[in-house]
């Protein structure tokens, strides 16, 4: 009986499994560590590892949400517009996140112009590829209020070295209607997105195996012959199939030679036990060390993309400046709860490899087929965006595709 082999149970891995064990197809997905997640992971106690968010944009995430039957935990935070404080001239505004909103004046972002705009959207066209920051060299109050919060969030880059075709990739996708509308998890992506797309595999009949930790592959003549994993060697027939969905410096370590990004950036996100009760809401700050800021009613989390500095200092340092900046936001927008002016007790979480950096070039993209019965998944072999949820979910439901083929 043919068998398919998904090693990693990131975004990328859950959505191969997914595609082929609905299908019928027998699949075991092997993790390496007790969860599955990967770099969108909830941690052990529930927390998001990260302030992860979807657009309408995001298709195939959307609908993977649908298919696991998991779209209804997902939430609309600010339909009205994205509340964002400025922590330099203390002014707080709602912002339209699609230009088409942008008719109301009340919904722009700070420093827009006609002049801005055109530089913003000839990104989508292909054009010279060139740093953002130069892009928009002559609209500089238009980067600092939308431009670079929206290339933070996209490519985890600083605009002075991000590519204007990546964030092109982005662009390009957000003209159709709805397509800039926000969603986060209502609990988390633990129940929210992991749990419930676990569930579905294995009433699909999928078998899972975490802390399984692959240590080689062995091939002969072209093939993938045996996966050797910790505590165990596993024969592959002549007609099983491999899916590896794995960073990339493990795939290289796995496939020696195959194309890679070799310059990563992290995020740092800080999580802070305080429970404010009411409504999920989503804040942009400017001018802060915090950039977005995630409350739920169990928790309030912070995300620092980006953060090559924040990923060298410890929670002692950054604890203190997040809160206040985040107490400042709060009180601006009206935000209800009983918030403490010394900051709670606070967990930081740094992903020091978050994503490629994504800088001006071309493109290192691996075969999708490195050896006849292994294809190859995860965000950075995915050339079309940059390295995002969307881009792994694509990405691991074009390999079970290649992998049928």
């Amino acid at each position: 009986m043919t068998h398919s082999h998904i090693i990693g149970a990131g975004m990328a891995g859950l959505a191969a499994a997914h595609a082929l064990a609905t299908q019928g197809h027998a699949v075991t997905l092997y993790e390496a560590t007790p969860g599955a997640g990967g770099r969108a992971r909830a941690l052990p106690d529930g927390t998001d590892n990260g302030t992860h968010a979807l657009i309408g944009c995001n298709t195939a995430a959307l609908g993977f949400l649908d298919a696991i039957g998991a779209r209804q935990y997902w939430v609309q935070p600010e339909p009205d517009g994205l509340p964002v404080y400025d922590c330099t001239d203390s002014s707080a505004r709602l912002v339209a996140l699609s230009p088409a909103g942008w008719w109301n004046g009340a919904r722009r972002p700070a420093g827009v112009s006609w002049g801005g705009v055109l530089a913003l959207m000839a990104m989508a066209l292909p054009f010279r590829d060139r740093t953002i920051a130069e892009a928009m060299a002559a609209h500089p109050a238009f980067l600092r209020g939308f431009v670079d919060p929206l290339v933070i969030a996209a490519l985890n880059t600083p605009s002075s070295e991000a590519s204007t075709h990546r964030l092109g990739q982005v662009l390009r996708r957000l003209g159709a209607p709805g397509a800039a509308r926000l969603f986060v998890a209502r609990r988390g992506l633990g129940p929210d997105l992991v749990d419930p797309a676990l569930a579905v595999f294995a009433a699909a009949g999928g078998a899972y195996r975490p802390g399984s930790r692959l240590r080689a592959i062995q091939s002969s003549n072209g093939r993938a012959t045996s996966l050797t994993f910790q505590e165990s060697d596993v024969m592959l027939g002549e007609a099983d199939r491999v899916i590896l969905a794995l960073p990339p410096w493990e795939a290289q370590r796995m496939l020696t030679g195959i194309p890679a990004p070799d310059a990563f950036a992290p995020i740092v996100n800080l999580h802070f036990a305080f429970q404010p009760g009411g409504q999920v809401r989503f804040l942009g700050l400017l001018g802060a060390l915090c950039q977005w800021v995630l409350i739920r009613p169990e928790g309030v989390a912070v995300t620092i993309s980006a953060g090559d500095a924040e990923a060298e200092q410890d929670v002692a340092e950054l604890a203190p400046r997040a809160w206040a900046e985040i107490l400042r936001a709060v009180r601006a927008f009206h935000v209800p709860g009983d918030w403490p002016e010394a900051p709670p007790a606070c967990r930081v979480i740094k992903e020091r490899r978050a994503t490629p950096r994504q800088r001006p070039g071309p493109i290192p993209t691996p075969p999708r087929r490195p050896l006849a019965n292994l294809v190859l998944a995860g965000d950075w072999t995915w050339p079309h965006l940059p390295a995002t949820i969307e881009a792994a979910i694509c990405s691991g439901q074009a390999a079970a595709k290649e992998a049928l083929a």
